[in-house]
């Protein structure tokens, strides 16, 4: 038994209270309905800024299906802003580990206001990490950000070897992982962070400026939408599954190796994809699935502030917490994919 599933079969025996911020974003409402299924109790918190009720409906549906019994009770919603701070102390009470997933993603939003990201990845994390010390919860867990390697040319990617950001969102996400080491350091307080390489999954939204690639193309393949690809195709990413990212976030919540504590992971798969390769794999799935509309796919400029090359050492992660991720691209877009196709 992996310590992953012995973990699972732990959390299924003994109830404890959870608060998962941006419960109502695509990696919140997952994590949402594995706890639920877990039999957890969780506390949302979100402004509906770049979530969606519809998520939080979702996961209690899909949790409910999951274990065939009423979990609605295990449940409670806070209509709240990060950015306010009895907001964040009134959602931190009583909580025994804290998921902390909102924040306002994406380079190119970052890009076009700056101010904005800041307000929300910098004044919103230092108010949860406040929130967080005073109710003294068992540990803070946030989502870090691959973005904060920058420049740095080294494949793959270790946890101690970063560059300079290249974008506001990556300073606002080093910035995060500053404040932690200073918390850890001057209140005793544990944190782990976890920065993520292109997380996918269902419930990820295919809509917006600022949509991820996937169920971007996904959608645009789908209705036969306008396709495109910045920069020349050959740019790759380290793409993480939804289940892999759901794994590190209760591992790390719940560890109790004492070295694992107060340090930064790599959340991904340790494998490299082109967008092109990427392009064929969701092409060749929706294909099977449905009748696939005609979408004229066209090369645009490279985006400022994109790395070129991204991926994962997870050796740290493996070593330290046993993560063991389960399924590489390929599973994870068959089962995307199903899901997708479906809506």
């Amino acid at each position: 038994m992996t310590t992953y599933e012995e973990l699972q079969k732990n959390l299924k025996k003994n109830q404890y209270t959870w608060l998962i911020t941006g419960v109502a974003g695509f990696i919140g409402s997952n994590l949402l309905e594995k706890l639920l299924i877990l039999n957890q109790k969780v506390i949302g918190l979100d402004n509906f800024e770049t979530g969606y009720q519809h998520n939080i409906d979702q996961a209690i549906q899909d949790a409910t299906s999951a274990t065939r019994k009423g979990i609605e009770d295990n449940f409670t919603f806070i209509k709240g802003d990060i950015k306010n701070l009895k907001e964040c102390q009134q959602a931190s009470q009583n909580v025994d580990y804290i998921l902390h997933q909102a924040a306002l993603g994406s380079v190119p939003r970052s890009i076009e206001n700056p101010i904005r990201t800041n307000q929300a990845n910098i004044d919103g994390f230092l108010n949860m990490l406040v929130a967080a010390r005073d109710a003294k919860v068992k540990r803070f867990v946030y989502a870090a950000s691959s973005s904060t390697y920058g420049d740095h040319p080294d494949l793959p990617k270790v946890e101690d070897k970063i560059g300079n950001p290249l974008s506001p969102y990556a300073v606002t996400k080093l910035v995060n992982e500053l404040y932690a080491q200073v918390f850890a350091k001057t209140y005793n307080f544990n944190t782990i962070g976890l920065r993520y390489f292109n997380v996918f999954g269902k419930r990820q939204n295919p809509n917006g400026a600022y949509a991820a690639v996937i169920p971007k193309w996904t959608e645009a393949l789908i209705k036969g939408k306008e396709l495109f690809i910045n920069g020349d195709g050959e740019t790759s990413r380290d793409f993480c599954y939804i289940e892999n990212t759901i794994q590190i976030n209760l591992l790390a919540a719940t560890t109790e190796n004492k070295n694992a504590t107060n340090q930064i992971y790599n959340v991904a798969f340790n494998q490299s994809t082109s967008l092109n390769e990427l392009f064929q794999l969701i092409k060749e799935r929706v294909a099977m699935r449905c009748m696939m509309q005609k979408a004229n796919l066209t090369y645009k400029d490279f985006r400022v502030g994109d790395v070129r090359h991204s991926k994962a050492d997870i050796t740290k992660a493996k070593t330290l917490l046993n993560y063991q991720p389960r399924k590489d691209i390929k599973q994870g877009l068959d089962e995307t994919m199903d899901w997708y196709v479906n809506q």
